[in-house]
């Protein structure tokens, strides 16, 4: 049987996080055969439903349009997968805010154990999830006729946006389901890459002090290096940095190909949401931090003079 993947889109085009998803679909696929089918429920969603059509290794995309998707109500868009849900033996979600508020659902109404957060495909039915902040690892087999999966984007590389030619199938959307309504959304401007696709991140600890010296030591390097902005928990709790730039277990996912972690002395929590880096630079004054433990390259300094030094020898 085929392998459904819930897109993330806005409607126009599709979001970075069903690329990876889609790697994980391919790898499910070539162990137990079948096609990747693409799940786009939106409003007005023809250019979301053509640009997963161009997604590598995608053969089908199953496009439902109704003004009733265009925010994405978790009890709409589960309504849409339920309606597919027989002709799959593998049902996708990304492991985002969206992916882990619709996913539960299907599960439950599925009567089915959830499998969250894999990092890698063993097998059809046999896969690989974090546990413990990501310190083990957990082999996961599963037997439900479904399974409904979550898939944490940073464990698989994204497919590829174009080459593909995959036909786009009309589906008959299921009706509002009622339970809630869109009221509206206050969204945040930033300049700055989104923290989860960043290829650059500069994150600070509580040693900044204070969300002044936060800005003033960091955002300058940020700028030099294009980068975003993260932070700690214990920074983002202490009012330092808003709350979503904490990076970690709590926080957000990231595999940026640079990390750099200045004063942040490198809690399990934190540590759990940005190990996977491609390298990871260290800033700090304690020699016993245990972000050295992860750390490609550390420098033990304190970060109000290293930090300034950086950004002036980057000209």
């Amino acid at each position: 049987m085929a392998t459904l993947v819930i897109a993330e889109h806005d409607n126009r085009t599709v979001k970075g996080a069903t690329l990876n998803t889609v790697t994980a679909a391919l790898e499910i696929v070539k162990s137990g055969g079948g096609d990747v089918h693409v799940l786009i429920a939106g409003s007005n969603a023809g250019g979301a439903a053509a640009a997963a059509a161009k997604i590598a290794g995608v053969s089908k995309v199953l496009h439902a349009d109704a003004a009733y998707f265009e925010h994405g109500l978790a009890e709409n868009i589960a309504s849409q997968v339920l309606a597919l849900a027989k002709d799959y033996s593998h049902i996708l979600f990304p492991a985002t805010a969206a992916g882990k508020n619709v996913a539960p659902r299907v599960a439950a109404k599925l009567d089915v154990g959830q499998i969250s957060d894999i990092t890698k495909v063993d097998a059809a039915d046999t896969f690989e999830r974090p546990i413990y902040a990501g310190n083990a690892v957990a082999t996961v087999q599963s037997l439900d006729a479904v399974k409904v999966i979550t898939v944490r984007t940073t464990g698989f590389d994204p497919a590829a946006a174009s080459g593909g030619s995959a036909a786009v199938e009309t589906v008959a959307a299921v009706a509002d389901s009622g339970k809630s309504v869109f009221v509206g959304s206050e969204i945040a401007r930033n300049d700055r890459p989104e923290l989860t696709a960043a290829k650059i991140i500069v994150s600070g600890g509580r040693a900044l002090g204070s969300s002044d010296k936060f800005n003033e030591v960091l955002t300058p390097l940020a700028d030099k290096l294009g980068a975003a902005l993260g932070a700690s928990r214990a920074a983002v709790d202490a009012g330092y940095a808003p709350n979503d730039w904490q990076v970690g277990q709590t926080g957000k996912i990231v595999a940026p190909q640079l990390y750099i972690a200045a004063g942040i002395s490198g809690a399990i929590q934190h540590l759990a949401g940005m190990k996977d880096s491609k390298v990871i630079v260290a800033i700090n004054k304690d020699p016993e931090a245990p972000i050295f433990s992860v750390a490609d390259y550390g420098l033990e300094a304190d970060l109000f003079v290293a930090v300034p030094e950086l950004v002036k020898a980057l000209g």
